[in-house]
């Protein structure tokens, strides 16, 4: 007999297992939803993941948990989207909470730092190899590689903020697409999967459920009770400590960072180092590092590198003074990551209805292609910053050369043989083990 439904506890199990399996990044998390929910269980067809995939992409904040949410949200409402969403994030949460404790308290352990040692160079090859492989599919024109070079120079010479960057180029994007159209030809997926399937629960062809309807009342609650969740949770804690304190100013930092991660985590730690580290001072450039070395170790997306960077800041700064250390450095990544992950959920709510009623209408804008341009020389910027924060010992002019060693196997482990950024960072961290009691 064909299942006709999914039941909120089969989809509660399914979403709790993948919090703790959801490594690689974006593109690794798509592909394991993509083979669970689409090919294996069936619970949604290949056309409707793609169709919510495409809706995902266009905004900013954590594609694939955003993907997650919708999907959460078609099966089973708003309780459904909301179940997706937290579970999705919630082990990284806590692990990164654990590591930012040990992080503290043992970091200046030997052991600790061989490892970080060996796991640095890796994220120098990966955000590069990031840069490389959204460039390769994104420049397709001259115009877009000329903004993506805009992007570099802007950033890196001229100091411009990521958001100045981004809402030029959506300008930009938008001027052109009138006299250089054919720079911004939309490329749709494509399924890699020629298999033939039994029907989905939720088919091609399944109506659009009551929930998912488009309503303009609908769009107006919807929207009300994210402006009020935000602003009462905001409110409280202005209200307790005053708009100076670190909880106050991370809560208001991280909801900007979450309104303009266009492009994913990549793109937008370029703008979170420029305010916690050159900005607010609140931890170094050293610490982001090893921030986003555990980002890219553990599940859940890799913005969660937030909830370290919260830690940190909380522990460092002392958020909550009559507290012990540890509870000002989880308070300050509850803050941070709340306030990073929140316009999600409420964006996915307000557009999901309009964009399951307007199925067959969905179109990509040039200006968010130009974004998406310009993100590349954003990364490519992340790149250089964290290469010279490894490659050359304490910023000086004296090569590391076994970091660049590492950082070269790495890259071509990850270009040519496609290997598995989880089992790239585990051998460069045990090499960085080994290599710490060799000398």
């Amino acid at each position: 007999m064909t299942k006709t439904q999914i039941t909120l506890k089969e989809a509660f199990i399914y979403w709790l297992k993948l919090g703790f399996i959801s490594f690689g990044g974006p593109a690794g998390q798509i592909a394991i939803m993509h083979q669970e929910l689409v090919i294996e269980k069936r619970w949604i067809s290949e056309a409707r993941f793609l169709h919510a995939l495409n809706f995902c992409m266009l905004l900013p904040g954590p594609e694939a948990q955003q993907l997650a949410i919708y999907v959460g949200w078609l099966m089973h409402k708003t309780l459904g989207g909301l179940i997706a969403g937290v579970l999705f994030i919630l082990p990284s949460f806590f692990i990164l909470t654990g590591l930012g404790f040990i992080y503290m308290t043992y970091g200046d352990n030997p052991i600790i730092q061989g490892i970080f040692s060996g796991i640095k160079p890796a994220v120098v090859a990966i955000v590069l190899f990031a840069a490389y492989r959204i460039g390769s599919r994104t420049l397709k024109h001259p115009f877009l590689i000329a903004i993506a070079a805009f992007s570099f120079i802007s950033i890196v010479f001229l100091k411009l903020p990521f958001p100045f960057i981004i809402l030029f180029a959506a300008i930009i994007g938008w001027i052109a697409s009138h006299w250089v159209p054919q720079a911004f030809k939309m490329t749709s997926h494509q399924s890699e999967n020629k298999l033939v399937h039994l029907p989905a629960i939720i088919d091609d062809d399944t109506p659009v459920p009551a929930h998912a309807k488009y309503h303009l009342t609908l769009l107006f609650k919807t929207l009300a009770w994210g402006l009020i969740i935000g602003g009462v949770s905001f409110g409280l804690i202005v209200t307790r400590f005053g708009t100076e304190h670190i909880l106050s100013q991370t809560a208001l930092f991280f909801t900007k960072a979450a309104l303009l991660t266009f492009g994913g985590a990549y793109a937008v730690l370029p703008y979170v180092y420029q305010g916690a580290v050159e900005h607010f001072h609140w931890i170094s450039a050293q610490q982001m590092m090893d921030a986003l070395a555990l980002g890219e170790t553990t599940p859940g997306p890799l913005i969660m590198v937030i909830t370290f960077i919260g830690f940190l800041s909380g522990w460092m700064n002392h958020a909550l003074p009559n507290s012990p250390l540890w509870i000002s450095g989880f308070a300050t990544a509850g803050v941070a990551t709340f306030f990073t992950f929140l316009p999600s959920f409420a964006m996915i709510f307000l557009g999901g209805p309009f964009i399951e009623t307007t199925r067959s209408k969905l179109r990509f804008s040039a200006p968010l292609i130009a974004i998406t341009a310009a993100v590349v020389g954003v990364i490519l910027n992340l790149a250089w910053f964290f290469a010279y924060h490894t490659l050359w010992k304490n910023q000086t002019q004296q090569l590391d050369l076994t970091a660049l060693v590492i950082a070269i196997i790495a890259f071509i482990a990850l270009a040519k043989f496609k290997a598995n950024t989880l089992a790239i960072i585990s051998a460069s961290a045990l090499f960085g083990l080994g290599l710490g009691y060799i000398t």
